[in-house]
């Protein structure tokens, strides 16, 4: 009797979603996208060894700031690449072409790119001579190069970039794929799509040489560029993303709350923090990262309140890119600006608030006056394109 109600309930939400979905505005998921972009940049600060930034003179408060945010980076980049392949199948278009999509994704993400690309040559003084670390970072392909001095070039941030053209590039493809995932089967699929990532970060975490280690990190080189860089081995968070999109647009979800969903990634985010270097990279966090998504989603078609839906936060979720692209090159423009000096703790925090606040204002900047205009210009589709037949759903 049980399973004959479950059964019901879940034909009659998939016919509700079968409909309705792709008329939902998804501004949970634009507001939160600034929480993850915010634990990018505190992430980021914490580096006092990497980026220098630290305006604390107490010790113990560097360490304490150190623990907190040891992995909102990761999880926050984790979260995005998520997210990308989640949207991207929400918003797929029934007669979009290759070009129009590829187009609006380039112009998307490469505006933004070229304009701190630029900002940091000039501010850094990167010498134009040393043509083998900015070219692949201006063309997107440098978190290809095991080399950290080209993957980590000119503006860091940009290496994710990387990935999210390959996720572009492969997701036409893997939509005609994916869609022919039996409903039944797509939290098998998902969790298959785990494993493949966990069987990785194992197999590089036994075969690949874990020596030298990287005098940051208890890992190689060779293994953190190959765990979190390189391109094709974060194709398993996207196609993740895709499978979470599919399996709430066939009523398939079962309905976690967001508060709890909320609880068990913030949960996620401290274990990792204990957890073996490599598996903190993205393995531990990314199941709860992609029910939080996907229960985001679901309370915006719903219409259920949520705070990350204010219209504050969905500003602050559409200048996120511009935020997350620009503050690094503040934040390492104040600390040559600092030059080594340490404050107590009320100086130092307005430091770091006014480091945070430059950095929001930045990406605006680069929201209001790159990216959206760039997108009206060029994100258009033009006629005669070959369509890539996104299924009618």
């Amino acid at each position: 009797m049980l399973r004959i109600f479950i059964e019901r309930y879940r034909l009659m939400t998939h016919s509700r979603l079968y409909h309705n979905y792709a008329n939902v505005r998804l501004d949970s998921l634009t507001g939160f996208r600034f929480v993850a972009a915010t634990l990018v940049f505190f992430f980021h600060a914490s580096l006092t060894k990497i980026i220098g930034f630290n305006p604390y003179a107490d010790p113990q408060i560097v360490a304490g700031f150190q623990r907190l945010f040891s992995v909102g980076g990761w999880l926050g980049v984790s979260f995005f690449f998520v997210l990308s392949g989640f949207v991207i199948t929400w918003s797929a278009r029934r007669n979009d072409t290759l070009g129009a999509f590829w187009r609006r994704r380039l112009v998307k993400i490469y505006p933004n790119h070229l304009v701190t690309f630029v900002l940091a040559m000039i501010l850094f003084a990167v010498p134009l001579t040393v043509v083998s670390a900015w070219l692949p970072n201006l063309l997107l392909v440098h978190a290809w190069v095991p080399d950290i001095s080209v993957f980590l070039s000119v503006n860091g941030p940009s290496w994710s970039l990387c990935c999210e053209l390959v996720f572009y590039l492969a997701f036409p493809f893997l939509l005609r794929a994916l869609w022919k995932v039996a409903e039944d089967r797509l939290w098998l699929t998902a969790g298959l799509t785990v494993c493949a990532m966990a069987a990785t970060h194992w197999f590089i975490a036994k075969f690949v040489n874990g020596t030298p280690q990287i005098a940051e990190y208890p890992i190689s080189l060779n293994q953190w560029w190959l765990a979190y860089y390189f391109p094709p081995l974060r194709l398993f968070e996207f196609v993740l993303g895709m499978l979470m999109a599919r399996i709430l647009m066939t009523g398939r979800w079962v309905a976690i709350p967001v508060a709890p969903a909320l609880t068990l990634a913030a949960a996620a985010y401290f274990l990792a923090g204990e957890m073996p270097f490599i598996y903190s990279l993205s393995l531990t966090t990314v199941i709860p990262i992609a029910l939080l998504i996907t229960s985001l989603a679901a309370a915006d078609m719903a219409q259920r309140k949520s705070w990350f839906r204010h219209p504050l936060m969905v500003w602050l979720g559409e200048i996120s890119f511009g935020f997350y692209m620009i503050h690094l090159l503040i934040m390492m423009g104040l600390t040559s600006l600092l030059d080594g000096q340490r404050f107590s703790v009320v100086p130092a925090s307005f430091i770091l608030a006014a480091t945070f606040c430059l950095s929001l204002l930045g990406g605006w900047l680069l929201f209001a006056f790159v990216e959206r205009p760039a997108m009206q210009r060029w994100g258009k589709a033009k006629p005669m394109e070959r369509p890539f037949s996104v299924p009618q759903v």
